[in-house]
């Protein structure tokens, strides 16, 4: 069963996710990157750029997952060395540390608090996140064209795309795309006809929302909504 609730931490979300079956779970890609937490490992999950297959093994799992750009200044790593990758956190972090904070993380009673209080402890140490990437990302979720952004941000569309590396995993256009497919899920799941669902989302036609959503999630859409 999945569960999740808003963090203490701004914009992130706490989530906790035993399947009931130990089938495998189909994770869409949403700008964001998660610290990770399964049966005493700690990983972290970097930008997916498609929709990532978890194993099939049951196993209890708890998330923290930061609001999109945020991760990077936490973790002390550029966003794109992580895409599409799940990494220990020992790869990123020195050892005895980890070791310590997984230690502590799956002694605890709730594994998901417990790394919600190591995320806030870590924001304590760390300077605040860039507003600049707080903008940008509000900017392309309102369907704002990446030109148009980076001429509201005053930045040079290669700095807008350096920036966006760092912070994302990947350039704004993959962004923009990535937040587009996550509004027309919200509207299709909501009922939305799908031919007005890509209207509304600025997509071509239907039959343009339909290769996207295939592309990133790997399943047709009518399938994907099915699938839970």
């Amino acid at each position: 069963m999945y569960t999740e609730r808003p963090s203490r931490l701004p914009g992130a979300v706490v989530w906790t996710n035993t399947p009931a079956d130990g089938g495998s779970t189909r994770v869409l890609p949403d700008g964001c990157m998660d610290l990770l937490w399964t049966e005493g490992h700690l990983l972290v999950a970097g930008p997916d750029t498609h929709a990532h297959l978890t194993e099939a093994t049951p196993r209890t799992w708890a998330g923290i997952r930061f609001h999109p750009g945020t991760a990077p200044a936490l973790l002390g790593i550029p966003a794109h060395e992580l895409r599409d990758r799940r990494v220990p956190l020992a790869d990123l972090w020195p050892q005895t540390a980890v070791r310590h904070l997984t230690a502590r993380v799956s002694a605890a009673h709730d594994p998901a608090q417990a790394l919600e209080n190591l995320a806030l402890h870590r924001a304590a140490e760390t300077p605040p996140p860039d507003p600049l990437l707080a903008h940008l990302v509000a900017a392309l979720d309102a369907g704002r064209p990446v030109a148009v952004t980076a001429d509201d941000l005053n930045l040079s569309p290669r700095q807008l795309h350096r920036r966006s590396l760092t912070a994302f995993g990947y350039g704004p256009k993959t962004l923009a795309r990535i937040l587009r497919m996550r509004r027309a899920l919200t509207l299709a799941r909501a009922g939305v006809p799908f031919a007005e669902t890509a209207t509304r989302t600025g997509y071509a036609d239907q039959a343009h929302l339909s290769r996207d959503i295939r592309d990133l999630t790997g399943l047709p859409l009518t399938a994907l909504l099915t699938s839970g």
